[in-house]
């Protein structure tokens, strides 16, 4: 297994969950990034927001399946683990 490969995969799973985060504060709130992180974070809805983030993983993870690219979806689906393990102890 190449170690860089499944390494690009988890950064690219992490950039497409924290661009996700971006595109939602952006589009359903009156707020810039990090006061709409702060405000959800004070509604306790912190949890909820990475969530919704981590959708466009599912988008990244097709486009790597198709493109033949097996152990950068395995990184793909090892940050959506990492992001369901932070998203269960906020």
């Amino acid at each position: 297994m190449n170690k860089k490969d499944l390494f690009i995969g988890f950064v690219l799973g992490l950039i497409a969950c924290f661009f996700g985060i971006f595109l939602f504060i952006a589009f359903f709130t009156d707020l810039d990034f990090m006061s709409g992180i702060q405000s959800m974070k004070s509604e306790g809805k912190l949890s909820k927001l990475i969530t919704l983030g981590a959708i466009l993983d599912l988008v990244v993870f097709g486009i790597l399946l198709k493109m033949n690219k097996e152990i950068m979806a395995r990184g793909v689906v090892l940050a959506v683990i990492m992001l369901t393990i932070v998203t269960l102890f906020l």
